[in-house]
């Protein structure tokens, strides 16, 4: 892979062109059956992410794309093993959902989604369906190469209990995307120290991870500016 050049570097800007990313439908992933998901999208030849897709207007909601993925795909298989994709989504016309390492019934989605009224769900679009934010601002390639190189990644955790290692696969849930990047946005726009912000999380929203992607973005623009 290629990293995001620099405007400055010929170079790394040609190489980066030599990125391939693919969209593949209904990709045959099993030798025990003919199941197929909707959805891979693979970057250099190898799959990172799924997305099992529904319409409601055909009476399908996102609830029964997470069954899907937790009754009819075995995390047996080998493109749905843990770190094999970097995350699996469950979408309709609605909502998103996400699942970084899938575990049969045992998956765990959380909301990939934008929130309306101070609460869940995704405000109405007059141009199109809700969730359409997901193709148009984040399944774009400048976004996931921005994603793959400053948010995706695998991380060890130790349990205090037992002092078992584990691995966790992290994938940014939108909130904490366009936290970090506003953030950026104001830190590139009035660079000068001391500004003050206010950013609405709740409880087990992934605070720490927002903080930590921020602290090293910030870090990668002090040294890009030289300053």
């Amino acid at each position: 892979y290629y990293p995001t050049p620099s405007a400055a570097n010929p170079k790394a800007t040609a190489q980066y062109k030599e990125n391939r990313w693919l969209v593949t439908r209904q990709v045959r992933y099993s030798l025990a059956n003919e199941n197929a998901i909707d959805m891979v999208l693979s970057l250099n030849g190898l799959p990172f992410i799924t997305l099992e897709l529904k319409n409601t207007l055909s009476g399908e909601h996102v609830r029964e794309a997470i069954e899907q993925y937790q009754k009819d795909r075995s995390c047996k298989e080998l493109l749905l093993m843990p770190k094999r994709c970097a995350v699996h989504f469950a979408v309709d016309d609605n909502e998103v959902y996400m699942c970084t390492e899938l575990k049969d019934k045992a998956s765990w989605f959380l909301p990939f989604n934008k929130g309306y009224n101070q609460g869940a769900g995704n405000p109405p679009n007059e141009h199109g369906p809700r969730t359409s934010y997901l193709w148009e601002e984040i399944l774009t390639i400048p976004r996931l190469s921005d994603i793959v190189e400053n948010y995706a990644q695998v991380i060890k955790v130790k349990d205090p209990d037992t002092n078992k290692v584990e691995e966790q696969i992290i994938w940014p849930r939108w909130h904490q995307l366009e936290a970090v990047r506003a953030l950026l946005a104001a830190t590139a726009y009035n660079p000068e120290a001391g500004q003050r912000y206010l950013i609405q999380h709740s409880a087990g929203s992934g605070k720490s991870n927002s903080i930590t992607w921020l602290a090293f973005q910030l870090v990668n623009m002090k040294e890009a500016d030289d300053v």
